[in-house]
């Protein structure tokens, strides 16, 4: 079987969530179209990415989901039990050791450490908060090879170090910062700071087609000539004086038929 790219990799896990929910909804097969629309794919590029899995579905039958299901699970490695450690239990630290999620993934968290002498012996989730002190003789006792760094940026670095010095191979970096690890370490990176400037550019890009910001909610903006301050750059050839209103005459309205009830 031919190496899978990089690209394909990262896509892999979209259509297995897109297939869980395929699942959950009673669904046994599925088209190429079908499963790339719920994945947010072009279904030429899933059908490719597939390929790479020996997977080609069946002509006018589409994919089966539950071994389609097995056969990206397989590739992934989730069949396995994969212990994880998180360093840095902070907000963000507690609320990753909490999600439950994780485990129905193939990834179960083992061990919690932070520097703070005052979390050691707290327990959150079920497990002990562990010092860093203790990091290299657990990361070995338990097997671990994967890792989540979630601590100041100016730790990171010297947090990664420590890391792949005590034989962690894998590591999930959600420090706003550039951490540097040897080859043979993998590293992943997600930083939410950076995702939300992206969003804020795309914002600003609509802002400029038609829309305003307003105290930081955007308002659409409504294409009328404001009768004060007119806008210099419509320039429209001047209006028919208007022919002076018919008058009639009426009674006083019934409040009743004015006001709801």
């Amino acid at each position: 079987m031919a190496a899978i790219p990089e690209a394909t990799v990262a896509r892999l896990p979209v259509y297995l969530r897109a297939l869980r929910t395929l699942q959950d909804r009673g669904t046994a097969t599925v088209s190429s179209e079908e499963l790339a629309a719920v994945a947010g794919v072009n279904s030429a590029k899933l059908r490719k990415d597939l390929s790479f899995l020996g997977s080609y579905g069946t002509r006018g039958v589409g994919y089966d989901v539950e071994y389609l299901i097995y056969q990206i699970s397989r590739e992934l490695g989730l069949s396995l039990d994969w212990p994880v450690a998180i360093i840095g239990i902070g907000n963000l630290g507690h609320a990753l050791a909490n999600y439950g999620g994780f485990v129905s993934r193939g990834f179960r968290i083992a061990a919690l450490f932070d520097a703070d002498p005052r979390l050691s012996g707290n327990r959150v989730a079920g497990l002990v908060i562990r010092h860093v002190d203790e990091l290299d003789e657990v990361i070995a006792d338990l097997g671990i090879s994967i890792a989540v760094i979630a601590v100041p940026p100016t730790a990171a670095q010297a947090v990664a170090d420590r890391l792949v010095s005590a034989g962690v191979t894998s590591i999930l970096n959600f420090a706003p910062t550039v951490v540097t690890v040897p080859e043979g370490v993998d590293l992943r990176k997600v930083d939410l700071s950076i995702e939300l400037q992206i969003l804020a550019f795309h914002e600003q890009r609509k802002s400029a087609e038609g829309k305003r910001t307003r105290g930081g909610r955007t308002v659409r903006r409504v294409m009328r000539e404001d009768p004060v301050n007119p806008d210099p750059d419509q320039t429209e050839a001047p209006a028919r004086p208007a022919e002076p209103p018919i008058r009639q005459h009426r009674s006083t309205p019934d409040l009743n038929e004015v006001l709801p009830a």
